[in-house]
């Protein structure tokens, strides 16, 4: 059977399959959104525009035509603040999930069980860390090149890809932080470039409509469309709350498949069922 072959029998197989046999053979990486820890009671977006707001003295409709606008109400409040200090703390404080919440949660323990060897997040919150300190699973925390060199080899690589709170020169926050980021040259966009040419992807916790992500997915096509060797590149897949047939083909034209909940599903449960069918699918190879 020669590797054509071989490949269109790989592209019959369901994405739960193909993801079981990825991860399996460790060569699966998992991208964790923001829907994720909204799972397990983290406030939306939303809750921190309105502080902008309010810390600031605006009336809500200064964003309006700004799209959400906490980017740009975050750069602003460096500017008037002279850092994002303050900012910062407020978030480490009213960002936090009770470890209960989280030590309950079937997807975040799912997460954990997968045994993905790296696992990036945009994510600002310890969510995933506390769902690996809960269940004594040790893990590398990564957020810049220090933290890069001195992760060790045998663990769960958690790779926070906008910062984390410890660090707040790791920080994606304010509209200039995204888009110093659109060069896709710091340490963790390196990193990330090695990792999304050898492994299967997967994106959960995603709105299509953000365009960071979309942005991304589309540094991921660049990347094997400038290799030469788009034709050899592992299957990539994101979850996604419904069908919708536009996002469906954009996607697909930079090689991503979507996987959406059965009909009648909702979200959560629908991510919360692809993973335990996952994780079923590996135990039974086992």
């Amino acid at each position: 059977m020669d590797q054509r072959t071989t490949g269109l029998i790989a592209e019959q197989r369901p994405p739960h399959e193909i993801l079981a046999t990825a991860i399996e053979r460790r060569r699966a990486i998992l991208f964790v959104g923001a829907g994720v820890s909204m799972t397990v009671g983290l406030p939306s977006w939303q809750s921190l525009i309105e502080h902008l707001l309010d810390d600031l003295g605006f009336e809500r409709n200064v964003i309006d035509g700004m799209h959400g606008g906490y980017q740009m109400l975050a750069e602003y409040y460096r500017l008037k603040r002279g850092g994002i200090g303050p900012l910062r703390s407020w978030l480490d404080r009213n960002w936090r999930v009770d470890p209960q919440r989280i030590a309950s949660s079937e997807l975040h323990r799912l997460i954990v069980e997968l045994d993905f060897p790296v696992i990036y997040t945009t994510n600002y919150d310890r969510n995933l860390e506390t769902a690996f300190d809960v269940l004594k699973k040790p893990y590398a925390k990564i957020s810049n090149a220090k933290e890069i060199a001195s992760a060790g080899a045998d663990v769960t690589h958690i790779i926070k890809f906008h910062g984390d709170f410890d660090d707040d020169a790791s920080l994606v926050l304010t509209e200039t932080d995204f888009l110093n980021r659109l060069a896709f040259n710091s340490p963790l966009d390196i990193r990330f470039r090695a990792d999304a040419l050898g492994s299967t992807l997967l994106f959960i916790g995603y709105s299509m409509s953000d365009p960071n992500i979309r942005l991304l997915l589309h540094r991921i096509w660049q990347i094997w469309d400038e290799s030469g060797h788009s034709q050899d590149r592992p299957k990539s897949f994101v979850f996604v709350a419904q069908p919708n047939p536009v996002q469906e083909a954009v996607l697909a034209n930079w090689g991503i498949t979507t996987i959406a909940p059965p009909d009648g599903m909702a979200a959560d449960d629908g991510l919360t069922q692809l993973l335990r069918d996952i994780r079923q699918r590996i135990d039974r190879k086992t």
